[in-house]
């Protein structure tokens, strides 16, 4: 698979929280962050997305009495999973992690999202109210990207949805699936329902690096 000037490779959250030792750790995260580096080498187009949270995020159990995190709560929007507290705003949670710094350097712009305290945002180009969006979409036709090559953290979540929403907004997408990490076994196998329903490429991290 060759890589081109209209082909950009996003780095979905490669944060200190989503990795080992962090509030939302996803297991193996941090092992993905040097295959990232070597495949960030070969794009033109390099662009990072942060979670970015106040601590009064409504996807926060937190933030909820009674509630516990990993169970759903119906919001304005619609369903709603509710997380430990997690990449607030200025913590080392938040941070990016020290493996991926030659990614962030490269990175043409760092998407940051779910900093509405009222709107959770899993996807790079929409907040969960599937209305709002980023800015992710017009930039990537600002530059010309027909392609999104997608990696980071987590798959089943926000590589996931910014994945399926790249379709929606009539980019290709092709999810390099070594180079990110699962929160868990069923909602990766739902993910992997998703991508072929909606036509995602999965590839290895070996396509593009051989």
């Amino acid at each position: 698979m060759r890589i081109g000037p209209t082909d950009a490779l996003l780095v979905i959250d490669p944060q200190n929280d989503f990795c080992e030792g962090g509030a939302l750790a996803v297991s193996g995260g941090a092992g993905v962050m040097p295959l990232i580096v070597r495949l960030a080498e070969r794009f033109e187009r390099v662009i990072v997305t942060q979670d970015w949270h106040t601590p009064d995020q409504i996807s926060f159990a937190s933030n909820h009495p009674g509630a516990t995190p990993f169970t759903e709560i119906e919001v304005a929007y619609g369903r709603q999973m509710l997380w430990p507290d997690h990449c607030l705003q200025g913590s080392r949670g938040a941070d990016f992690h020290p493996d991926i710094a030659p990614v962030v350097n490269k990175a043409l712009a760092v998407i940051r999202k779910g900093y509405n305290p009222a709107v959770d945002s899993y996807s790079g180009f929409f907040e969960n109210d599937h209305e709002t969006p980023t800015g992710l979409g017009g930039l990537l036709r600002e530059l010309g990207v027909t392609r999104v090559f997608l990696t980071g953290l987590a798959l089943d979540y926000c590589v996931r949805f910014t994945a399926e929403d790249a379709v929606r907004e009539g980019f290709e997408a092709v999810v390099v699936t070594d180079a990110s990490r699962a929160i868990a076994p069923e909602t990766a196998a739902a993910a992997h329902d998703r991508f072929r329903v909606l036509g995602v490429v999965e590839i290895e991290a070996a396509t593009l690096l051989g």
